[in-house]
Parts: structure tokens; sequence; C-alpha cells
């Protein structure tokens, strides 16, 4: 390339550089390629593409395997936080076959779970969008025709919602510590992560069993709550599904972005389609008074679980009250 006018002293210029960012454009294509190669999906979601997406976000910063004696650490670790949690609250255990997960283990394990709390919303948000882009005030004979071209717009609303899911999963992997960070037990088993709990730790001063011992009493507390208090778990996932029932979308706003969009151009579909405003919904009344349910609900279990934790930590654990700062901050 230094033969040509311009470049003849500009020895370290990338040749490829007009394209952009190589590693940018590869992860571009690899979600288009996840898009155009996911096999259909029957709901609102394509699943299977999810799953790729968030596997290839927690591998693009590495995801080793979680060896023999991280496993034995955690195991011992959630046991030893269950026989602490006798002494703290008179709920009994809810500690069944602990376990040690990768990120994309717990992607893995915990789907089935996410599948009941995003399929409600993405169902309306779909249904919502395919009708109002479809053969809506149509003749009876064009909404006929228009019927494969529904189910068409259909199967790329559960692509795209698909593709969104998975990016936020792939995220929400790299920060996680266990199987009940949101507030909700994405899994019957007990887990905590080796990985998140290293990155938790980062730059604490805190023995890392001690780090280990009060993450794991965290977990164990919560499945104490939700597996003997059977309503809350319902009433959780029922608010979830009150705030779906209210969703709208903004039509004229997912025209306008797939307007002039160029499909041979990775870096403008890698921004929205991972912008997370595609299938943004308009919030309506409903929906803020089912999320401030959601939310009250939520602060109710972790001001539980905070309680009984610092009881069964205290004069056990000596760092115990800093801990808790951190995870409230």
């Amino acid at each position: 390339m230094t033969d040509l006018p311009g470049r003849e002293n500009d020895p370290n210029e990338n040749p490829f550089a007009m394209f952009g960012d190589p590693e940018q454009i590869a992860a571009a294509m690899r979600q288009f390629a996840d898009m155009l190669s996911a096999p259909q999906s029957s709901g609102p979601v394509n699943w299977d593409m999810a799953k790729n997406i968030a596997r290839h976000v927690v591998a693009a910063e590495g995801d080793p395997s979680v060896m023999e004696g991280e496993r034995r650490q955690i195991v011992d670790a959630l046991n030893l936080a269950d026989l602490w949690l006798n002494e703290a609250t008179a709920l009994p255990s809810g500690v069944n076959n602990p376990q040690a997960w990768s990120r994309s283990e717990w992607i893995e394990k915990t789907v089935p779970v996410w599948r009941q709390l995003c399929d409600p919303v993405a169902a309306r948000m779909v249904e919502t969008m395919s009708g109002a882009l479809g053969a809506t005030g149509l003749p009876a004979e064009a909404q006929a025709m228009a019927g494969p071209l529904m189910g068409m717009m259909k199967q790329m609303g559960s692509m795209l919602v698909g593709q969104q899911i998975g990016q936020a999963l792939g995220s929400l992997a790299r920060e996680v510590v266990g199987s009940t960070d949101i507030g909700l037990p994405l899994s019957e088993n007990a887990a905590l992560l080796p990985g998140g709990i290293a990155a938790f730790g980062q730059g604490l001063e805190t023995p890392a069993e001690e780090i280990r011992i009060y993450l794991a009493l965290r977990e164990a507390a919560h499945h104490r709550l939700f597996q003997h208090v059977p309503w809350l778990r319902a009433h959780l996932l029922g608010a979830v599904e009150e705030y779906a029932r209210g969703i709208t979308v903004d039509v004229s706003a997912l025209e306008e972005q797939l307007r002039g969009l160029d499909v041979n151009n990775p870096e403008q579909l890698q921004q929205v389609l991972s912008g997370g405003n595609l299938l943004k919904p308009e919030e309506t009344e409903r929906q803020k008074a089912a999320l401030a349910r959601l939310e009250t609900m939520l602060a109710l279990v972790e001001g539980w679980v905070g309680t009984v934790v610092d009881g069964a930590a205290d004069g056990k654990l000596p760092s115990s009250v800093a801990l808790a700062e951190t995870v409230r901050r």
C-alpha cells in the first residue's frame, strides 16, 4: 500500500482500516449469522438464538470451566452458610444439591425462569408490532394474501427480541455471583459462580474465604425464603405479567429506526440490534403501577435477606458489615 500517493511515509498504515474495527465487524457478523441460522421459534422469543448470543458475549471476555477445587469450595461455603442460617431464621433449609457454575452454565440453567419472566412481555411486544405493521385496514382479499407476511413478521419479531435478550443475559452473566442476584431464584438449586465471586472481590481488602461465605449466606437465605413462602414467587411473576398486559409499541419510532437500514453494513446492524431501543415499549400508568408493586416486593425480599444474613454472620464473619455495604452499593 505504500506505493499509493500520500502513503509513502506511512509504513504502519493498516490496509483494512477502511472497513472499521475487525473485532466489532466480527462480532456483528456472528450476531447476524446467528439470526440467519437460528431455527424458527414457536414462541415470542427465539431462545436458541438468545442463548447463542449470550454465550458469545461471555466468551468474548473469557469463561473458564469451574475446576474441581473451586467446586468444592463453593459447595462447602453453601453448606456452612446453611448451618449458620439455622440460628437466624425459623424457616428450614432451602439448599439442596448446591452447585458451582461457569457463566455459560448460569445462562443455560437459568433460561427456563427467564422464559417465564420474558415471554409475557415479549409476546405482547411482538403481537403489537406485527399487528401495527401488518394488514390492519386492508381489504379482506389483501389480508388473506398478507397471511404469510404476517407470519414472517412475527418470526422476525421473535428473532429481534431474542437478540436483545441474548445481549442482556450475556452482560448480566458477567456480573452475577449466584442464582438469586435479581431477587428471584433463577434455579431450584443454590449455586454460586467462582468467576463472579472473584470479580466481586476485586479491590476489596477482605479474605476470599469470607467473601465466598458471605455471598453463600445471601444465596442460601434467598432459597429458604422462596421455597417456604410459596406465594411469593407467584406474586412476583404475576406483577411481571400485569406489566406485560399494558404494553404498547411506538410503531412510528420503530419504522423510523428500520427506515434506511443497510443490511450490508455490519456496524450499523450491530448498533441497531444491540442498542436496546428497537422494540422499546411505551410505559403506561398501568405498567408503572405494576412496576412499583414489583419493586416494593423485591425491596421487601432484600430487606428480609439482609436482616437474616446480618444475624447469621454476626460474630462469625469479621468483615460482614463491610461486605453488606458493598452489596448495597
